[in-house]
């Protein structure tokens, strides 16, 4: 069945019943005007009462068969032929219109789906249809006219929300009143007539529902009539008369057609429901109230033609009706009439002439004598008055029957019953019958009505017994009103006053019930009902009680029984007055007086002489007289009270906790005193139990809720003379504290000794109720707070369960749990005092407190063990009761936490809130768990069966257990996460993720269930309300949050779930659908979006909607069955929402932000949903949408200063929360789209890892979206601004504290903190800190200074309203940056963008730089603006061609760097230390990094800075090195305790900062710097840490393999490496211990063992940690030493002891042989030997130091092996790469790269196109060949023997043998030299024709690209050092005296290569022993020296001479031709003439 609308109708979308609810007040998100256009299209519909559906007719029969119907409202609907069928069948069956059956099947389908049993496939599916419709079709009929009756009520209410509404519509769905009543009236007779239709008279079943249906719509027609009589309609006399015909022909309802069809319970009840209502109209129509107060008029002219009495005709009909039934139940009716012809009566006596056309009617009811009609005789209204009042009528009987059992006016039965009736217990259903009562009284004198009880009872049950709004208005009206309107209306009180105190009951029971206060807990019709009053019933309440006070407390009268023998004889006390003296007009009969003064009970006075009136006397002993005499009733009751705990103790026997209430001596000179029994006070046979009672019950009714009247009651109690009753005068007399508290325990001790009768229940409910109300009285709280402490009896003791555990006890056999939850109450009154008090009290009496907090503590351990695990086992007569138990215990669970979370380190009753938590929560059982959880999963199954049971008033209290539990749960699951055993799972959530007995479905299902998905059925059961669905909602967000935290926990919320799929559809839909609750679409959303962020699996489900949506049921029925699957899904749902972004961005930007939160995690979870992404990626319109939000202009930040209040939503609020609540929720609107932009440009450079130059050619569209405004000055210069604004106001804060310290002392800022998440809450007024709390804690100081808790509140407001814009700001900002990050290769580069960016990052690094605000926020703000910066300066980037205005700019930014390091509000060492909750100093590094290196960059390019800039730039390299160097100490010193990683980043950074500003290029003069080095200390510190650390990272191996490479270690060897490369500072860094910490640290014991390895077993794949230390810091000594030259002399010693130390490692780094593997590490150890060896050799060439020359010998031997090794190498590349280890993944992928090519000849190692990596290798060992050789040059004296003169060689240093061979196993010899000569040559040879930048290997990582100027100058410095050193070398052999022979003869001109293994070193003697003796030593140098090696010295000279020429054009520097100097030198001092 399918319809394809273009537009949704609300024809079909809001059924009738949800447009009641809609005008009834529940409005959920509704607007008004949308209201108004729902009912427009219906006004036809609402006006035809009788047929609102119509018939079926051919015209609409045709408009179906067309296919396509248009609605009242415009819509189109198209009809299938599938749904035709249907229809048709649907309109025949139920015989309505074709077309509203088309709308009515839509409705069903759209609101209510369709049930599982119908076949969609099956011939019989239009039937099944049709009987499933039928419970929808009936429920609209009914709601169609109940939609009227909102609107009447609105019409005649100004305030009402849809007033305007009623007014525009009412008149034209009901142009004429009057006559749409008489339709009503005609259409209810008709079908009290109406039989059963055909189809259904053969099934009986149908018969019957259709007969209740019809009694059902009877009832709502008589609401509708009475509401359009109520104020709508004319009481004009024929509708009069035709209502009365009506209810009499009828007789009320009761004669019914089909009456045997109504027999059941249900239909019963209908029945009585239509005669109560047929009573209130009948009554209603006769305005009592108008005819009591403004009369009748009787003219032939009458002034008002539209009222009844008008119509004498109507008259008598009315009058004819009245009396044509003598049936008790229209005894209302007749008194009602009675009433109206007295005043009718009374009118025409009065005339002097009746019209004619009413003599016909008075002549039946006034008696006439001759003249006309006459006031003597009896007239037909007193003799009906008579008949009516009598008992027999059963008057009052009726009256009460009706306000104690019928729905209409007790709620509680109402729901109980599951009644029809609309609204139960209206105000203008008790509103008539008031005006009845009234006329009753009016009628006849109260006095004379028989039945004074009865009505005494009506009165009460009227005024007294029911919902406090119910009886507020009329209570208002009885005391504004009715009591000055004359003595008639207030008669009954008059009357009990009277008799008061003799009989006291009546008086305080009519003074309760007038109160207003409703009925008791006692009262079987209490409905524990807890929706809070509004302000107009506190109002009137407040006004109310005032009035029952001032009464009470100003008695006139007092009444006594008096005994007649008192009145005579010598001791007479009283005397009967003779008639002349006492009797008068005003007080009738024998009057009496006091001889001697009296005194009474409750302490007055009762001066002698005193005038009483005779009340009554039967002629006996006694007589009742009223003094005239004023006193307090408050006294009398206080002297009951203290009678009462007289007698009770007496009965009990001696003893008792009160010692204050005894008997004493009397005083003779007193006033006689007379106790009760003495005045004759009626007592019950309890001994005045029920006057005790009914006395508390009145107290606790006036004191509740309002102080300011307690406290005067109480005082005036205890003012003047004590109560009789009290007898030692000594001790002061009893409070009512005491005596409510002695009345408790005595009746729980009697109840508890008493087990075999019932327990005093309504004594100790009264009692405890009393406690309760006084805890809110401030004076007398701290009394109820010391006699809990003081006894045992409540909550016992730790050793003493008390009496009151057995006592309650007893009420589990009963059923019955009123002092249950009276206890109860009292508790939590306890603790709301407590929490109200807690700063006073804390303040001024810590005594107190702490007797507040052991009370407190009695109680939670007495309702925990005694009630809470317990009361699910009990027996209930109402089940309603055990909800009511467990939502009052969970309540108060919760309260505690609110008020006092445990999550708070101060907070108080932090005792108590951490034993309920570890009650519920870490230390919890099965028992204490058990009640919470199985209330939760049982709910809904328990729900169904109360609903089908009709027992709505449980159901209803079910509803409030549940919204309390769930509650509780998601509070303590939020506590949970943030306590310290957060990472372990709890029994609560074991409990929630385990099935537990009971069903959870709404729709019934298996015996267990799973709470999981009992709490996702609540989210969508709309019978639960509208708090449930979002509490559950919010349970279901906590517990998957803390799921997530728990370690080990492999429970998921998908887990759980019965039905996932549907579970996800209906989440869906929810947020999808308009109408839904906003606080419900909010929460789901926040749901999901935490889903997809800790549960892929869920996540996947709501990402790719991989369910299908059921073509026929659920929401969506429009769908064809045949059609494909639409998949919906949450982001599909969100997508589509984004559409209409600017709609939601003016109207409701909290639930656009909601969605695009979870749009944002859906995209940092890409790479996991990168399928459903893919198509959605590809669509321009999305990312054009949230282009189009980041550009929308946010406008002016709003003030946060409250000026006023405004109610929103019943809350009430700042006047500028709607608006920074507005602006927070666009401002996070931006964020969320400008982080969701920058996850996509990252997911798109993901994909293109490797690949760069793709990935910046192909944009994303999500950059094209973005592109435009990034690239746009005017846009991108709002946007930056806007977002690196902040609002944030420190001062608020500061001032509130300051103000809370002045003022209240006791309270902290932290106790205030709310504790949902952040994602929870609403930004605005009530954001960061609860505002409930604050005015909760300081209402006890608003008495004495208003004003002032005013002020802190709105200061609070204020703060919380910055907070929520300070919040929003700060994530802006962020967003901002990580946008701005990853355009980063997009933008980088291009001159235009990087002009503006650095303009503005001049602009926000001014705003940061001159930041005067502070405070803890202040630091989070500082670094997101920070970050900010840097990310402008990250697309900036570095440049080599500035421009002026660039420099400018830059050269600014240098200004406010520096300004922002010295910043006084935000000093970055705060930031260092750690004082600040959110660090900033790592982006400032970053950014003064930039600042320092884009500098160095500025410096060397000539004329680009001018002076002034070069200041600006030394200004900042002071500042921030002072702040760089004093970070370093601070970080040095943190790093020696702890190992962390974030004091790992902090010293990556500043090394680094620090590294480049002192550089020499930038900071010529290190002075400065090093002065503030030696202040702190830091050199020294560093090298302490460095001996102490870690340095390989063994002490944590996983964190090792993490990062690859130790903490501390690699930054603590730059910072030294850094100051080793500056003289100076290498100057300090030896002299401050430098070699001592190198030989001392953790591993100089494997240094000089010699064991350390390029790998360790532990970080495998990677060069070993130890190892890359150990070359660093060879590199740093080496360092040192070239900086320090020949001026380290002291130096010098010490390295060569250090060098000693590490001889081991040495010489095994030194031995390696081409036998050896060798690896890159390896070979950066043995460069870094050699350096080392290099620099002291160059700064100790000359010294006669022996340790020196130890270190140089050693490393002379080593060294010629090396070049031995390294010559082969060279020239054997091929074998070089056979025996290259990689060590690193890295290196193994480069080398691998290389593939197996072999290289032929030396020259092409250094081919880039054959193998780049042998290449780069090749290269390195030609730079360590060359930096060898010019050690051993510097060692050897090279440059004396060229400069000097022989005599100054040094001949020691001939070390070079002068032959040809290179033998492997033995030191380089001569040949060795010119081998290694001749093969650089070769390169240079290859590479000097080449361009010098021609990169010969790719860059790396690490390394820099290798080009040919870079391998022209390692070869040719090579080639210069060998040839040098052989010249060298030879020339200082020849100078030798005596020298052995160095080669064999004849073998000069042989090229020998032999391996070290091949020839034995005693072969190699032997050998040259004989060729000694063959030939003397002279001739073989002749011959071979000069000859031959001479020759081939020149010949290498010679070649070399033009290829080194060519690099010098390569190199690009003119340098010394060494070659000529070498040859000349070959010359003149090695060659001999031949």
């Amino acid at each position: 069945m399918a319809a394809d609308t273009s537009k949704r109708s609300n024809l079909v979308d809001v059924t009738y019943q949800a447009l009641h609810q809609n005008l009834s007040g529940h409005l959920e998100g509704t607007t008004l005007e949308q209201l108004s256009d729902i009912i427009k299209p219906r006004v036809d519909q609402l006006r035809n009462i009788s047929e609102p559906f119509g018939r079926p007719t051919d015209a609409s029969k045709k408009r179906v068969d067309s296919g396509s119907v248009t609605l009242a409202d415009g819509v189109v609907l198209r009809v299938e032929e599938a749904d035709k069928e249907v229809v048709f069948t649907i309109s025949k069956k139920l015989g309505i219109d074709e077309v509203q059956a088309l709308v009515l099947l839509r409705s069903f389908l759209y609101n209510e789906g369709l049930p599982e049993g119908v076949n969609t496939d099956s011939a019989s599916m239009a039937d099944e249809l049709v009987e499933a419709i039928t419970p929808f079709y009936y429920s609209e009929r009914l709601h169609i006219l109940r939609t009227l009756i909102p609107l009447f009520r609105a019409e005649e209410n100004a305030s009402d929300p849809v007033y305007e509404i009623a007014s525009e519509l009412l008149p034209k769905i009901i142009p004429d009143a009057g006559a749409f009543a008489s339709s009503v009236l005609a259409e209810y007779l008709q079908k009290t007539h109406a039989a059963v239709p055909e189809p259904s008279q053969d099934n009986t079943r149908q018969a019957a529902v259709w007969a209740k249906q019809n009694a059902k719509e009877q009832l709502v027609m008589l609401e509708v009539l009475f509401w359009t009589m109520w104020s709508y309609a004319t009481c004009n006399g024929p509708l009069v008369a035709k209502i009365y015909e009506t209810a009499y022909e009828t007789h009320l309802g009761s004669q019914q057609h089909n009456s045997t069809f109504l027999l059941d319970e249900e239909s019963a009840q209908i029945l009585q429901d239509c005669a109560a209502l047929w009573i209130l109209i009948t009554v209603e129509v006769l305005e009592l109230e108008r005819v009591a107060g403004l009369g009748v008029e009787i003219s032939a002219n009458s002034t008002d033609k539209d009222i009844y009495w008008a119509s004498p005709e109507s008259l008598k009909r009315i009058h004819q009706a009245v009396i044509s039934q003598g049936n008790s139940n229209f005894a209302c009716t007749y008194v009602a009439w009675t009433f109206v012809l007295s005043r009718i009566s009374h009118t025409a006596l009065e005339l002097k002439e009746i019209p004619n056309s009413y003599i016909a009617f008075f002549d039946s009811l006034i008696p006439k004598d001759g003249g006309g009609y006459t006031k003597d005789g009896i007239r037909a209204f007193e003799v009906m008055a008579k008949i009516g009042l009598s008992p027999d009528a059963g008057l009052f009987r009726l009256l009460l029957t009706l306000l104690t059992t019928s729905p209409l006016f007790v709620t509680s039965v109402a729901w109980r019953t599951g009644s029809s009736v609309t609204d139960p217990n209206a105000v203008a259903y008790r509103s008539v019958l008031k005006g009845l009562l009234v006329a009753i009284v009016q009628l006849v004198p109260v006095e004379l009505i028989p039945d004074f009880d009865g009505l005494l009872e009506v009165w009460v049950a009227l005024f007294g017994r029911s919902e406090p709004q119910a009886v507020a208005g009329i209570c208002r009206q009885f005391w504004e009103a009715d009591w000055h309107e004359g003595i008639t209306r207030r008669a009954i009180v008059d009357v009990a006053r009277s008799r008061f105190p003799v009989q006291v009951k009546p008086v305080i029971r009519l003074l309760r019930s007038l109160t207003a206060t409703g009925f008791l807990e006692t009262d079987p019709l209490s409905t524990a009902d807890h929706v809070q009053p509004t302000a107009e019933v506190v109002e009137e309440r407040q006004l109310c009680t005032r009035a029952v006070f001032d009464f009470f407390d100003q008695l006139p009268s007092y009444t006594q029984v008096i005994r007649v023998g008192s009145t005579s004889g010598a001791h007479a006390l009283y005397e009967k007055l003779p008639e002349r003296y006492g009797s008068s007009s005003a007080a009738p009969g024998p009057s009496y007086t006091n001889l001697r003064p009296l005194r009474l009970p409750g302490g007055s006075i009762l001066p002698a002489k005193s005038l009483g009136q005779l009340l009554s006397s039967d002629g006996g002993d006694l007589i009742v007289v009223s003094w005239q005499h004023k006193h307090s009733g408050w006294k009398v009751l206080l002297e009951l009270l203290t009678d009462y705990v007289n007698r009770r103790r007496m009965h009990s026997g001696a003893g008792g906790g009160y010692k204050d209430v005894s008997f004493g001596h009397r005083n003779a000179n007193q006033p006689l005193a007379l106790n009760l029994e003495d005045v004759g006070v009626e007592m019950d046979c309890n001994g005045g139990e029920s006057i005790i009672i009914d006395a508390l019950d009145l107290i606790r009714s006036v004191v509740q809720d309002n102080q300011d009247l307690a406290q005067q009651l109480l005082l005036s109690m205890e003012s003047g003379d004590p109560v009789v009753s009290h007898t030692m005068t000594e001790a002061q007399p009893p409070d009512l504290v005491q005596l409510t508290t002695a009345i408790l325990e005595e009746a729980l001790t009697r109840s508890a000794g008493q087990h075999h009768t019932a327990p005093r229940t309504h004594l100790i409910t009264s009692a405890i109720s009393v406690l309760t109300a006084l805890l809110a009285v401030p004076n007398y709280s701290n009394r109820v707070w010391l006699y809990i402490r003081s006894t045992s009896s409540l909550f016992g003791s730790e050793r003493n369960i008390g009496i009151a555990s057995t006592v309650l006890a007893a009420e589990r056999l009963t059923g019955h749990y009123t002092m249950t939850l009276a206890l109860l109450h009292l508790v939590d009154a306890l603790f709301s005092e407590a929490s109200a008090s807690v700063l006073l009290v804390t303040q001024q009496n810590a005594r107190l407190q702490q007797v507040k907090e052991e009370v407190l503590m009695r109680a939670a351990r007495f309702i925990h063990s005694e009630i809470w695990v317990e009361h699910m086992g009990w027996k209930y007569a109402q089940l309603g009761d055990r909800f009511e138990i467990g939502r009052r215990v969970s309540t108060f669970y919760m309260e505690v936490f609110k008020h006092s979370s445990p999550a708070l380190k101060e907070a108080p009753f932090a005792k108590l809130s951490h034993a309920i938590a570890d009650a519920l929560l870490f230390k919890a059982t099965t028992s204490t768990v058990n009640p919470l959880v199985a209330s939760l999963v049982t709910g809904g199954s328990v729900m169904s069966m109360l609903y089908a049971s009709r027992r709505y008033g449980d159901a209803r209290r079910l509803v409030y257990l549940l919204e309390s539990h769930l509650a509780l749960t998601r509070v303590l699951l939020t506590y949970k996460q943030k306590s310290p055993g957060s990472s372990k799972i709890c029994l609560l959530e074991q409990a929630l993720c385990s099935r537990v007995g009971g069903g959870g479905s709404f729709e019934g299902g298996s015996s267990r269930a799973d709470p999981v998905d009992a709490l996702a059925a609540y989210v969508r059961e709309r019978s639960m309300g509208d708090v449930v669905p979002v509490t559950a909602m919010q349970v279901l967000f906590a517990l998957c949050s803390s799921l997530s935290t728990s370690e080990g926990s492999a429970s998921t919320i998908i887990g759980h779930l019965s039905d996932p799929e549907a579970t996800v559809s209906t989440m869906v839909r929810i947020v999808q659908h308009p109408y839904d609750d906003a606080l419900l679409r909010n929460a789901v959303w926040n749901f999901i979006t935490l889903a997809v962020d800790k549960e892929p699996a869920l996540a996947r489900l709501f990402v790719t909607g991989r369910f299908r949506a059921p073509s026929v049921k659920g929401k969506e029925r429009a769908e064809d069955p045949g059609a494909p699957s639409k998949t919906i899904s949450a982001l599909s749902v969100a997508c589509d929402m984004l559409e209409s972004w600017s709609e939601l961005w003016e109207l409701n930007p909290k639930l656009l932000a909601s969605l695009l939160r979870f749009l944002d995690v859906v995209w940092q979870h890409g790479h996991e949903h990168k399928a459903s992404l893919d198509p959605i990626r590809e669509d321009e319109k999305l990312f054009d949408h949230l282009a189009g939000i980041i550009a929308e202009e946010l406008g002016p930040t709003p003030d946060c200063d409250t000026d006023s209040y405004v109610v929103t939503d019943g809350l009430l609020h700042s006047d500028h929360h709607d608006a920074v609540s507005t602006y927070s929720y666009r401002s996070a609107l931006k964020s969320h789209a400008a982080h969701i932009l920058a996850a996509d440009i990252r997911m798109h450079l993901q994909a293109q890892e490797g690949n760069a130059s793709q990935a910046c050619k192909k944009k994303p569209r999500s950059y094209t979206a973005i592109e435009a405004i990034l690239r746009s000055e005017d846009q991108i210069t709002e946007l930056i601004p806007e977002a690196s604004s902040s609002a944030y106001r420190p001062d608020l804060h500061d001032e509130f504290i300051e103000r809370l310290k002045r003022h209240y002392p006791t309270l902290s800022l932290e106790q205030l903190q709310a504790q949902e998440p952040i994602v929870e809450r609403e930004y605005g007024d009530d954001f960061a800190f609860t505002m409930s709390l604050i005015r909760l804690r300081l209402n006890p100081y608003a008495a004495d200074d208003e004003v002032q808790v005013e002020e802190t509140v709105r200061q609070l407001h204020a703060i919380n309203m910055n907070l929520s814009l300070a919040h929003v700001q700060t994530t802006l900002a962020e967003s901002w940056q990580y946008l701005l990050l990853q355009v980063v290769p997009y933008l980088r580069g291009d001159v235009t963008i990087r002009t503006q960016l650095l303009s503005l990052a001049d602009s926000l690094s001014a705003d940061i730089a001159s930041e005067k605000r502070s405070g803890e926020m202040m630091s989070n703000i500082h670094s997101a603006r920070l970050s900010l910066l840097l990310s402008l300066l990250e697309i900036a980037w570095f440049s080599t061609s500035d421009k002026k205005e660039e420099v400018g700019r830059f050269l600014a930014l240098v200004k406010n760097s520096r300004g922002i390091i010295t910043n006084g509000a935000q000093p970055p060492a705060k930031s260092i230390l750690g004082q600040v909750p959110v660090p900033f100093h790592r982006p400032l590094l970053q950014v003064l990094y930039f600042c320092a290196r884009h500098s160095r960059s500025l410096v060397r390019r000539p004329k680009t800075l001018t002076a002034e800039h070069r200041l600006a730039v030394a200004g900042l390299l002071d500042a921030a090195l002072v702040f760089v160097i004093d970070g370093l100490r601070i970080t040095f010193d943190r790093a020696r305790l702890q190992l962390d990683l974030d004091v790992d980043q902090d010293m990556e950074l500043l090394v680094a900062v620090f590294e480049q500003c002192t550089r020499q290029d930038l900071n010529p003069s290190p002075t400065l710097w090093l002065t503030r080095c030696q202040e702190t200390d830091v050199v020294r510190a560093s090298l302490q840490l460095f001996s102490s650390m870690d340095l390989v990272g063994l002490s944590d191996v996983a964190l090792l393999r993490a990062r690859k490479q130790p903490l501390y270690t690699p930054h603590v060897l730059t910072f030294h490496m850094a100051l080793a490369s500056i003289p100076l500072a290498a100057e300090r860094l030896a002299g401050e211990g430098l070699l001592a910490a190198y030989i001392e640290n953790a591993i100089s014991a494997a240094i000089r063992d010699g064991n350390i390895d390029v790998t360790i077993p532990e970080l495998p794949g990677e060069e070993s940690p130890a190892h890359r230390a150990y070359c660093s810091m060879l590199a740093i000594i080496a360092g040192v030493s070239t900086a320090l030259g020949r001026h380290g002399q002291f130096f010098e010693s010490d390295v060569c002891g250090l060098l000693q130390f590490y001889s081991e490692q040495i010489h095994r780094g030194l031995s390696w042989t081409i036998d050896d593997p060798l690896s890159l590490s390896h070979l950066e150890e043995i460069e870094q030997v050699v350096n080392l060896f290099g620099a002291i050799a160059q700064g100790t060439a000359a010294s006669t130091n022996e340790a020196v020359k130890r270190v140089t010998r050693f490393f002379t031997s080593d060294a010629l092996l090396l070049l031995q090794q390294l010559n082969y190498a060279l020239t054997h590349p091929n074998h070089l790469s056979s025996l290259f280890e990689p060590i690193t993944a890295e290196e193994r992928i480069r080398f691998e790269a290389d593939g197996g090519a072999s290289v032929k000849m030396q020259s092409e190692a250094v081919d880039p196109m054959r193998r780049p990596f042998l290449a780069r290798l090749v290269h390195r060992l030609y730079r360590l060949s060359g930096t060898l050789l010019s050690a051993l040059i510097d060692i050897s004296g090279a440059e004396t023997v060229l400069l000097g003169e022989p005599e100054d060689w040094q001949v020691s240093q001939a070390l070079i043998v002068p032959h040809s061979k290179v033998v492997l196993g033995e030191p380089a010899s001569l040949g060795t030299l010119l081998e290694l000569g001749n093969c650089s040559l070769d390169i240079l040879r290859l590479l000097v024709d080449r361009p010098p930048t021609q990169a010969l290997t790719p860059g790396t990582s690490t390394e820099k690209a290798l080009d040919v100027r870079d391998t022209v100058a390692a070869t040719r410095r090579n080639l210069e050092a060998s040839l040098l050193y052989a010249v060298t070398q030879l020339a200082t052999w020849l100078s030798k005296p005596e020298f052995e022979a160095p080669a064999e003869e004849g073998d000069g001109d042989e090229m020998l290569v032999e391996s070290a293994a091949g020839e034995a070193a005693s072969s190699l003697k032997e050998r040259r022993a004989a060729r000694k003796a063959s030939m003397s030593l002279a001739e073989r140098l002749r011959r071979g020296m000069t000859g031959e090696m001479a020759a081939d010295l020149q010949g290498l000279l010679g070649k070399a001479r033009p290829v080194i020429a060519k690099s010098a054009v390569v190199l690009g520097e003119k340098d010394v031709d060494l070659t000529q100097v070498l040859a000349y030198f070959v010359q003149e001092r090695i060659s001999v003439p031949a």
